[in-house]
């Protein structure tokens, strides 16, 4: 089997995988206990009457056979008519996705690439330089700011830069300023935007880069005292290139499908950076959802984080046989 052969045996496998996902999913919010409606009303605090009550039920299917039921939610998904909320007048979910989506994008995803790009290049430093005071010294911080919980950085950055310092607000999407007096031009709105992007990204950059160096670390450690790097060396290769063209590449398997993790999570946002950060992105939104249950809002929002990471989990499948030529698809 060639490479369109494995292609088209993943795609096959994707898609299965999906419409599994699409079950349990259905299956989880379905078997919960409660009437999600009845939960809902609690927070109208006596608005709806009965028929309102049963209005609202056969608007969102729940008097349906569980067979009925189950067809029509996977219409819904695979057409992203993921219905209104519960929450906020009712607004439609796909709306409240797409609006907080391009948000939690730019934080996660500046996010991974600075936190993986760095990580990776301290980590190949700290395996270079192993078992020196610079390694001793990477290890140990990575180890503790991986360990500490994140909210705790949050706070203390929260209390340095914006506290003590006063150089960027503590939290929010956009300056608090814009309410009334709007960004007169793209420089100034950029500027805003940055200024309310810089505390959350720090926070999450210290909690997550320990992870990266560690992880390399122990990849290039693996490599490093392997036959063809001692016959690199012998050749008269530089160090750096043998430390990044060879050891890096042939350790880098496992780094790939961290990075595809990474970036297939990326859809979930932070719901404790960007609830601690006010930062209207959709870890704000899942929060939102929890309390009270906003169930069509939780459903749609875990099919689409499974679906990225379904997609991400199949690039890097592909990946695997260009980064690795020893990898045959078969």
């Amino acid at each position: 089997m060639g490479l369109k052969g494995y292609i088209t045996r993943r795609l096959i496998y994707s898609i299965v995988l999906i419409f599994a996902v699409l079950t349990i999913n259905f299956l989880i919010f379905t078997l919960m206990p409660g009437d999600p409606t009845n939960q809902y009303v609690q927070t109208l605090r006596g608005r709806v009457n009965e028929e309102d009550l049963i209005r609202l039920r056969s608007y969102y299917g729940l008097d349906k056979p569980i067979h009925e039921r189950y067809i029509q939610y996977l219409g819904n998904m695979l057409t992203w008519e993921f219905g209104k909320g519960f929450s906020r007048g009712q607004e439609p979910v796909r709306n409240s996705i797409m609006e907080r989506l391009p948000n939690t994008v730019v934080l996660m995803g500046l996010d991974a690439a600075l936190a993986t790009m760095i990580g990776i290049l301290l980590g190949v430093i700290a395996a270079y330089k192993r078992e020196t005071i610079l390694d001793t010294g990477m290890v140990t911080g990575s180890l503790i700011t991986f360990s500490v919980p994140i909210f705790f950085i949050g706070w203390i950055i929260i209390f340095l830069f914006s506290g003590l310092l006063d150089w960027f607000p503590s939290g929010g999407t956009f300056p608090r300023v814009w309410a009334r007096t709007p960004p007169a031009n793209i420089l100034e709105f950029l500027a805003g935007r940055i200024s309310c992007l810089v505390l959350p990204i720090i926070t999450l950059f210290l909690f997550s880069v320990g992870g990266w160096i560690l992880l390399t670390r122990a990849c290039i450690l693996e490599s490093i005292t392997e036959d063809y790097v001692v016959t690199a060396r012998a050749k008269g290769l530089r160090e750096r290139t043998v430390l990044y063209k060879h050891i890096l590449k042939n350790a880098s398997l496992p780094l790939i499908t961290n990075v595809a993790m990474t970036f297939g999570f990326i859809m979930s946002g932070a719901i404790i950076t960007e609830t601690l950060f006010d930062y209207n992105g959709m870890g704000l939104l899942i929060w939102g959802a929890l309390h009270p249950p906003d169930l069509p809002v939780l459903q749609a929002v875990f099919y689409v984080i499974a679906l990225c990471v379904i997609v991400a989990n199949l690039v890097a499948d592909l990946l695997y046989g260009i980064i690795d030529p020893r990898i045959k698809y078969g």
